[in-house]
């Protein structure tokens, strides 16, 4: 393998981790969202 295939190589999976790692923060750190309460929606009053 020559010196620019092994360097494509590195950035390629750089790259991937680098986004892979970014979208596992994304989701692990977005606020959860306000469930509706089924009771209050439910009533009549």
């Amino acid at each position: 393998m020559n010196s620019e295939a092994l360097i494509m190589m590195i950035a390629a999976e750089g790259i991937i981790t680098a986004v892979t790692i970014y979208f596992f923060y994304k989701v692990l750190t977005v606020p959860p969202k306000p469930e509706p309460d089924s009771y209050s929606e439910n009533d009549d009053d």
